[in-house]
C-alpha cells in the first residue's frame, strides 16, 4: 500500500474493489450523490487520501467509508479490503451492516 499525497478518487473507488470498473467509478463521481469528507464530489479527479471519509449510496442504503491506505493498482480481495474501514455499521448500531459491504 502506497502512502503518498492522494489518489484519484475513481481511481481509489475501483482499486478498493467498491465498483467493478474505473467507468462505473468515474460515473458514480460524477453523478454528485457522493462525497468526500462531507463535500459532494462532482468529478472524478478529486483526491482522496488516508484518513478521509467517502459515502455514497448503494441499493437502498449509504455506504460509509474510511480510506485507510491507497494502492497503486488493483490487486486481489484481500488487499482490497485492507483499503478501508466499513463505517456504515456504526451508523447503525449493534444490527448494523457490519461484514455485509462486500467489494466486486
Amino acid at each position: 500500500m502506497v502512502h503518498g499525497q492522494g489518489l484519484r478518487l475513481d481511481k481509489w473507488l475501483w482499486f478498493a474493489r467498491l465498483t467493478k470498473s474505473r467507468s462505473d467509478a468515474q460515473r458514480l463521481c460524477e453523478s454528485r450523490h457522493l462525497r468526500l469528507d462531507g463535500r459532494v464530489i462532482d468529478r472524478p479527479s478529486a483526491l482522496v487520501r488516508a484518513g478521509s471519509v467517502v459515502s455514497f449510496p448503494q441499493r437502498d442504503d449509504v455506504i460509509v467509508v474510511r480510506v485507510l491506505g491507497l494502492a497503486e493498482h488493483r490487486g486481489p480481495f484481500v488487499e482490497a479490503c485492507q483499503m478501508y474501514a466499513d463505517l456504515t455499521g456504526a451508523r447503525h448500531g449493534a444490527a448494523g451492516l457490519t461484514g455485509t459491504l462486500i467489494p466486486v
